[in-house]
């Protein structure tokens, strides 16, 4: 049974290498404060109380930019998003919704695949408190994280854990979580 693959999309310089680094507990992708760093998709497995999926980290999406790279860029978003069992679409809490993250919502829920809506930077309580705003993407509850420091990390592998028929499943909204060791 092949493993099931994770997406991670969202604009740049939103934290999708950050998180994909903090699964795989080491640096794999590139980061920097630079915009448009991570050009290719980045794959690495990732194992979670002794299930096992592969993670996908892309290159920002900027809708509207035309150059070659940028069409490029957007080409290993594309078969990344075609390619996966499900979504993870990364916004940044401190920024707020931006136009291309509302864009870039149309885009997922056309997918018709799982998605988990996941609002990074949420580095505190003050700026969980905000990702409230997120709800106006049509995406269901923001799943609040912090990539950088780690925060609530695990709880956003618990909830992108296979099912037992061994599908990708997003967003257990229940808030019943399977138990098991942290990294």
């Amino acid at each position: 049974m092949s493993k099931p693959i994770v997406a991670i999309i969202g604009r740049q310089n939103v934290g999708k290498s950050t998180l994909l680094n903090r699964l795989a507990g080491k640096r794999i992708s590139i980061v920097e404060d630079l915009p448009g760093t991570t050009r290719d998709r980045v794959f690495t497995d990732v194992t979670w109380n002794d299930r096992s999926f592969t993670l996908v980290d892309t290159g920002g999406l900027e809708l509207g930019m035309e150059t070659e790279i940028d069409l490029g860029v957007k080409e290993q978003i594309s078969q990344a998003m075609s390619e996966a069992d499900a979504i993870v679409f990364m916004v940044d809490v401190k920024d707020g919704i931006m136009p291309a993250d509302t864009e870039i919502a149309d885009l997922v829920r056309r997918l018709k695949k799982p998605t988990l809506l996941v609002a990074n930077k949420g580095d505190n309580d003050k700026l969980e408190s905000q990702a409230v705003e997120f709800y106006q993407l049509g995406l269901g509850e923001p799943f609040v994280i912090s990539a950088y420091h780690g925060r609530s990390t695990a709880e956003l592998i618990e909830k992108n854990h296979r099912d037992a028929a061994g599908k990708c499943a997003v967003a257990d909204r229940t808030g019943n979580h399977e138990s098991g060791n942290r990294r």
